[in-house]
C-alpha cells in the first residue's frame, strides 16, 4: 500500500538534499519518479530543485491552480510511475494535498512531500496543515539552533539581520532572509522585534 509522507523541518535542515537523495535512489534502481516544486520559489531557476550542498534536479513547477492528481494520472498513463516527490510542500493548497493523498491511495504511488511546518510567525502553512492532518507518516528532519538545541522555528530577518515580526506569509529567501532557531530563541527575537 502506497503512503503519503510529510518530511518537515525548519529552514536549512536539508529537506531538498533528502528529496534529491530519495529521487536518486529510485532512479538508480531503474524506477521512474516525478518531481514537483513550487513555482513561487524560483531561487534555483524555474522548475528546478537545488540544495545548498550543490545537488540539483529538474522538476515540474506547481502553482495553486494545478490539478496534481490529473497531471499524475496522465504521467501514469505514459508508463509505470514509482514515486512522486514534492519540494516546498508548504505551498501546496489543501485541495492539492487531498489530490496527492488520492494518488497514493488510488494510483498506488508513494508520495514524499518535503516542506516547512510553520512560517516566520509560527503559524502553519495551508499545505503543511493539511499534510499534518492526512499524511500516513510524519518525519521530522532535524536542524540546529545557534545554541545547540533543535531548531523548529523560522525567524525572518531584514537586511541588517534584525528579526521581522510582521509581513506577508510568503517571502522567498534563504540564509539572507531566514534563520532557523529553537522555540526559546525565536520567541525572544520576536518579542524584541515587537
Amino acid at each position: 500500500m502506497a503512503k503519503l509522507y510529510f518530511y518537515y523541518a525548519s529552514m536549512n535542515a536539508g529537506k531538498s538534499t533528502n528529496l534529491l537523495q530519495a529521487d536518486f535512489n529510485y532512479r538508480e534502481r531503474g524506477m521512474r519518479t516525478i518531481l514537483f516544486t513550487a513555482a513561487v520559489d524560483d531561487r534555483a531557476g524555474e522548475g528546478r530543485i537545488a540544495s545548498r550542498i550543490g545537488l540539483a534536479a529538474e522538476a515540474i513547477s506547481f502553482d495553486p491552480g494545478m490539478d496534481l492528481r490529473l497531471r499524475l494520472e496522465r504521467e501514469a498513463d505514459a508508463g509505470p510511475l514509482h514515486c512522486v516527490l514534492v519540494d516546498e510542500a508548504q505551498f501546496l493548497t489543501a485541495a492539492q494535498v487531498d489530490q496527492l493523498a488520492t494518488v497514493a491511495d488510488v494510483l498506488g504511488v508513494p508520495v514524499l512531500a518535503y516542506g516547512l511546518r510553520t512560517d516566520f510567525t509560527g503559524a502553519l502553512f495551508e499545505g503543511s496543515a493539511r499534510l499534518l492532518a492526512l499524511a500516513d507518516a510524519l518525519i521530522e528532519i532535524k536542524s540546529v539552533c545557534r545554541c545547540g538545541r533543535k531548531a523548529t522555528m523560522n525567524l525572518r530577518v531584514d537586511e541588517q539581520g534584525r528579526a521581522v515580526a510582521q509581513g506577508a506569509q510568503t517571502e522567498i529567501g534563504g540564509n539572507d532572509r531566514y534563520v532557523a532557531l529553537c522555540r526559546r530563541h525565536f520567541t525572544e527575537a520576536i518579542a524584541a522585534a515587537g
